[in-house]
């Protein structure tokens, strides 16, 4: 393993063009001199880090990779195109849709180097913290996606990444672009064994151009001793729509920081979010949505429940410009409190600039519903299988709006087991 040090940069940016050069450099700068964020800092509230990004090596090669997308590529029997990327190495990997550029940021930039320049390393800037820094300056490899103009892709792309090597740190990037009125959906899956002790930077960009798009579904599902911190940024264009998806499940700390930026007049975007942590885990969300252009739409719909002694996070911002007028805008957060040592952190914000706009949000938190409850158990249901019921009730309203159907039901099925588990060991 390599740890990170300016020869490891150095090492990793020789086949880089010109332009991913510079911006390397620039990037390990950065790193160098900005220190581990700390809960003082806004945007680490509520998180205390227990380790160091420094206490963690690069794997030089990728480990032995779990079989291709076990479970989500069952609910997918056909994709336009599948990568399979382990410890930051892309291994693997077809395109079946020859209208798209799809397939490792390494393969494209040899077919073509200035194909991925206004895209790859300027969506999450490097100077952002030092984990972003880290990203640009260390990461290797990653999957690509470029859609031409009026191209529509049925059928979704699927990138399975993976962590593999104990006691390692890798940078996988995901560059995702859709040009005017072209149409794409992707499913993106992370994972790791239960027992690993890995460090995943992770970085998403999405590029929506007018009237495009795209649809994104990423399902989280490190292993309990892994952690994660990812970043994520997306920019919508004129009448283009954004819609995300994300399904949080594992890691010992998984954080998600992620901005959409709504440039083009009458741009759209819907964020939905369903997470479940358990035992000792901590689910971090932060989210930004920057309204910059006029007429446009967000919804931000985010359900999560805790038990044990996890730990759930979420910070949501609508930011409206001064010129975005006839905005419409609202963010929702409601969460489960499944135990009495596990907690729930919500802070909506709203941030408006404009006088013409519809703008709200709206927060909730505590545990079953009493009444609910009640209303099942006196139709016959014992009291665990009315709690199961609700469980599984409480997140349908947030699955349902999953970008891919099949994927929220695959989901499902792993919630519903997550809680049946922690009833039968009475920990709930």
């Amino acid at each position: 393993m390599k740890t990170l040090d300016s020869q490891a940069s150095d090492a990793l940016g020789t086949a880089d063009p010109g332009w991913l050069a510079d911006r390397r450099k620039a990037a390990l700068n950065y790193y160098e001199k900005l220190p581990m964020p700390s809960p003082v800092e806004e945007m680490w509230r509520y998180l205390d880090l227990d380790f160091d990004i420094a206490d963690y090596a690069l794997a030089e090669h990728p480990g032995e990779a779990h079989e291709l997308g076990v479970g989500i590529a069952a609910a997918l029997p056909e994709t336009a195109g599948s990568l399979l990327i382990v410890d930051g190495h892309v291994v693997a990997g077809d395109n079946a849709e020859e209208r798209a550029s799809f397939g490792s940021i390494r393969s494209t930039l040899e077919a073509d180097p200035d194909l991925l320049e206004p895209f790859v390393g300027l969506a999450v800037p490097s100077d952002l913290d030092k984990f972003a820094a880290a990203h640009s300056a260390f990461g290797g490899d990653g999957a690509a996606l470029v859609v031409p103009r009026g191209v529509a892709v049925e059928k979704p792309f699927f990138v399975d990444v993976q962590a593999t090597a104990n006691g390692s740190i890798s940078f996988p990037h995901i560059s995702l672009s859709v040009a005017e009125s072209a149409q794409a959906s992707v499913v993106l899956r992370y994972r790791s064994d239960d027992d690993l002790d890995t460090l995943v930077v992770p970085q998403l960009e999405l590029n929506v151009g007018p009237n495009a798009q795209l649809k994104v579904t990423v399902v989280q599902h490190w292993g309990r001793a892994t952690r994660s911190i990812s970043h994520a940024r997306a920019r919508v264009g004129r009448d283009a729509n954004l819609h995300l998806g994300e399904a949080g499940l594992g890691g010992l700390l998984s954080r998600l920081y992620l901005t959409v930026d709504l440039e083009g007049n009458g741009s759209s975007a819907n964020v939905v979010g369903a997470y479940f942590g358990d035992e000792s885990q901590t689910l971090d969300y932060r989210y930004t949505m920057h309204h910059q252009g006029v007429n446009t739409n967000s919804d931000m719909f985010l359900k999560g429940a805790v038990q044990d002694e996890a730990l759930s996070v979420f910070t949501g911002m609508i930011r409206i410009d001064e010129d975005a007028q006839k905005t419409d805008a609202y963010q929702t957060n409601r969460n489960l409190i499944l135990s009495d040592g596990a907690s729930a952190q919500s802070v909506p914000n709203l941030e408006i600039l404009a006088n013409d706009v519809r703008c709200g949000h709206g927060s909730t938190m505590g545990p079953l519903d009493e009444d609910q409850r009640y209303y099942l158990m006196s139709r016959g249901l014992d009291e665990p299988r009315s709690n199961r019921l609700l469980v599984h009730g409480f997140f349908n309203e947030a699955l349902a709006r999953f970008p891919e159907p099949v994927i929220a039901h695959v989901v499902t099925s792993w919630i519903d087991a997550k809680y049946r588990v922690a009833q039968e060991a009475g920990r709930v």
